[in-house]
């Protein structure tokens, strides 16, 4: 899939020059500042800072940020993903509290959150997810809710816990194709996510969503058979955006695919009957979420 224009672009050590569509405003002003305040005040984790997303100043700038629940410490080790990776902390049992404080305190009318993986909780932080959420529906009635949750090892009880939570929106991505996610999700299984957004579907939740990354050398076949499972197992809303390597540790970007191709991807999407559909290089999974409810 790498094009001549990407063949061409390459730096002296090989790796791919950054296009123009992929350069960012700087972060910045005052909304950024009283964002990233009222986080530190609170001790709070983004998966802006964490992940290292090129969306940061944008939504900073907007008074905006997706919360990371359950620590900045994963148990998984994805090679695409800028979350540090060892043995996290205790569960902090007023995290709720302060995630719906922040929240109000930031007058948002939709809430994104996520977290790390806990392979090392028994439920692999589902009760701490339920609690996060009804804290947020108590503390802020009127602000709708967005969750992008790990696999829980496929567990459905625990799946469950969450769903039951009544979340407006209910997200867990493929990330990739799945002939490259034993590769990319070192420890996820392709199968095994697309199970996990059939179970949120069938035990009720109102609208669930999922997001792939391009540029880590999937073909386009690859691609729209990704689609098409998403699609199969009932997920209303896709992200399809472009990957970037975070550190030279992790991954390197394959291809760097034009907007027109991620425009026809997303032509595609719709097509095929997804709710709703972002598609571009600077997507990612909470970007303009509040679009999405």
């Amino acid at each position: 899939m790498i094009d001549k224009e990407n063949k061409e672009s390459r730096t002296s050590t090989g790796r791919l020059r950054k296009p123009e569509w992929l350069k960012v405003r700087m972060s910045g002003g005052e909304s950024y500042a009283a964002v990233s305040q009222t986080l530190g005040e609170r001790g709070l984790h983004t998966i802006c800072r964490s992940g290292s997303c090129p969306n940061i100043g944008e939504c900073f700038r907007a008074g905006t940020a997706t919360f990371m629940i359950l620590g900045d410490i994963c148990t998984r080790s994805c090679r695409f993903c800028n979350v540090k990776t060892g043995r996290p902390l205790p569960v902090d049992p007023l995290e709720g509290e302060k995630v719906a404080l922040s929240i109000k305190e930031m007058g948002l009318r939709h809430a994104v959150i996520t977290s790390v993986d806990r392979d090392d909780l028994p439920d692999g932080g589902a009760a701490v997810w339920a609690d996060v959420i009804r804290t947020i529906r108590r503390v802020c009635p009127s602000t709708t809710i967005e969750v992008l949750v790990p696999d829980f090892k496929g567990v459905e009880k625990d799946i469950r816990t969450v769903v039951e939570a009544s979340p407006d929106i209910i997200s867990h991505n493929m990330e990739t194709v799945e002939r490259l996610t034993p590769h990319v999700r070192v420890q996820a299984k392709y199968r095994r996510s697309l199970e996990v957004l059939r179970l949120m579907k069938q035990m009720g939740s109102r609208r669930t969503k999922s997001g792939i990354m391009l540029g880590l050398g999937e073909s386009e076949e690859e691609i729209i058979t990704t689609m098409e499972d998403m699609r199969g197992v009932g997920v209303d809303v896709i992200t399809i955006g472009q990957y970037l390597q975070p550190t030279r540790s992790h991954l390197p970007v394959e291809e760097y695919v034009h907007p027109d191709k991620f425009a026809y991807y997303g032509t595609l999407a719709r097509k095929m009957g997804f709710l709703f559909v972002q598609s571009g290089p600077l997507v990612r999974s909470s970007y303009h979420a509040e679009e999405q409810v």
